[in-house]
């Protein structure tokens, strides 16, 4: 990727979170199918990530399904959407880039939540790049992150910590996102009401920069990306000093 800013490649984001809004306004607008947003973000995404990778991105975290979107959507189109990550794995499983590239894919959520049958195809996927190594993804879907910080607590008090022990290393450990470094930087699509993150990953990003853009997902460019990417590596991080 070439038109990232000379010089400013030591200066990119080691974790980027991307928040996919705008799937379903981009097929109204239009006069299509929610359906038909939900397809044109995952072929977005599959195009996307892998510029994101190609530009030396090496943690990837996505909010694919929240939560609370779950709680919202009708049955037909969960149905539809549980359908769609279906497909999505089977096509990842056969992608020579995703084996090549060695990436190793994780589920993060309330996964317990999905049909079985779409809990078993993650499984697949999950075993399918358990011994990858050079990117990472994360794939965040029936996600919340005042949740993911509960059932860390949970577990802390299941096993017995002494308050004592508990510090910030020892909650990373509980969290989902155990494995994957803080988040340098949040992207939202989708953002033409106000800015904000919806709960995602709340704890990794504490200092984490933002960008909101008015684009829905299903129109994020390459450009757009390359644009992203300037932008962060011209900011000045200094994490609260």
């Amino acid at each position: 990727m070439d038109k990232i800013v000379s010089g400013e490649k030591n200066k990119l984001p080691n974790h980027i979170g991307l928040i996919l809004d705008g799937n379903r306004r981009w097929a109204r607008k239009r006069d299509f199918n929610s359906n038909m947003g939900h397809l044109e973000g995952f072929r977005t995404l599959k195009q996307r990530l892998y510029d994101f990778f190609d530009a030396g991105i090496r943690y990837l975290s996505v909010y694919a399904l929240s939560l609370e979107n779950m709680k919202k959507r009708s049955e037909k189109e969960l149905k539809y959407i549980y359908k769609l990550i279906l497909n999505a794995v089977e096509i990842v499983m056969k992608d020579s880039i995703v084996r090549n590239e060695r990436i190793k894919f994780n589920v993060i959520g309330k996964v317990n939540l999905l049909p079985s049958e779409v809990r078993m195809k993650i499984n697949e996927l999950l075993e399918y790049t358990k011994d990858f190594d050079r990117a990472f993804l994360n794939v965040c879907i029936l996600y919340d992150g005042q949740e993911e910080i509960v059932d860390a607590v949970k577990k802390i008090v299941e096993e017995g910590v002494q308050p004592q022990e508990i510090d910030r290393d020892l909650i990373k450990k509980y969290l989902y996102t155990n494995g994957f470094p803080e988040v340098d930087f949040i992207i939202r699509t989708g953002m033409d009401d106000g800015a904000r993150i919806s709960g995602f990953l709340l704890w990794d990003a504490s200092y984490a920069e933002l960008k909101f853009r008015n684009e829905y997902w299903p129109d994020y460019s390459k450009e757009m990306l390359i644009n992203d990417l300037n932008d962060y590596a011209q900011r000045n991080r200094r994490k609260g000093k």
